[in-house]
């Protein structure tokens, strides 16, 4: 699998997140430009990455213009074929943005930039995983949350160490403690933690890795 991962500018994990998967996950990176259209270098069985960070600024809405981007053009046919596309931070307000997953992260509850670690469950095992940002609270409809939970669509959910998806453990105010989704064909994933900056054994954390191997994204 080769990952390409899109630069915007504002972008500010994108080189981290090429380090992890290079140096951490041995895969071959390519990084996109957002003004550059052309993916013909990848195949569905590749994988695009929308990096965190706070592209053009967040002067708008976070994700709201990087979402007209060139790359992103190509980005959303690329999905629409089966490609993986993955979003984090940043990268998950850009897919919500331009309607590959549903819903909206908006300003955190406190009204409060956060960074620090977290705790996560994918309903088995519980992770630690840092998280950076001021609107990471996931919202959506009801019925929108209702279709997520049927179809199996919510991929993580804030925590306490034991795995109880309690209030106290929701960092931003996110609907049921929504920390990541997927959308419906199972190929685009969005998560406001940061898998690349708990993948090096350098950090003291690993359990990025294993996120990665969860979304099928490493072996």
């Amino acid at each position: 699998m080769k990952f390409g991962v899109v630069v915007f500018p504002g972008s500010n994990c994108d080189r981290d997140m090429q380090d992890a998967l290079q140096q951490d996950l041995n895969k071959e990176v390519v990084m996109l430009w957002h003004k550059d259209k052309d993916l013909s270098m990848f195949t569905t069985d590749d994988c695009i990455v929308l990096p965190g960070g706070f592209s053009y600024g967040d002067y708008l809405r976070c994700g709201a213009i990087a979402r007209f981007s060139p790359m992103m053009e190509s980005v959303i046919q690329f999905a629409n074929k089966g490609g993986k596309v993955l979003g984090v931070c940043n990268g998950f307000q850009i897919l919500c943005e331009s309607g590959l997953l549903p819903g909206v992260l908006l300003q955190n509850i406190h009204q409060q930039y956060i960074c620090k670690n977290v705790t996560i469950t994918n309903g088995a095992e519980v992770f630690t995983i840092p998280i950076a940002h001021g609107d990471g609270r996931y919202y959506a409809s009801e019925e929108v949350i209702e279709n997520l939970q049927t179809n199996n669509q919510i991929l993580f959910r804030y925590c306490d160490a034991e795995g109880n998806i309690v209030a106290n453990a929701n960092p931003n105010g996110a609907l049921y403690n929504i920390a990541g989704i997927r959308n419906s064909n199972g190929n685009v994933y969005g998560m406001m933690p940061h898998p690349e900056r708990a993948s090096s054994p350098l950090l003291g954390n690993t359990d990025g890795k294993k996120i990665f191997a969860l979304l099928g994204l490493a072996s």
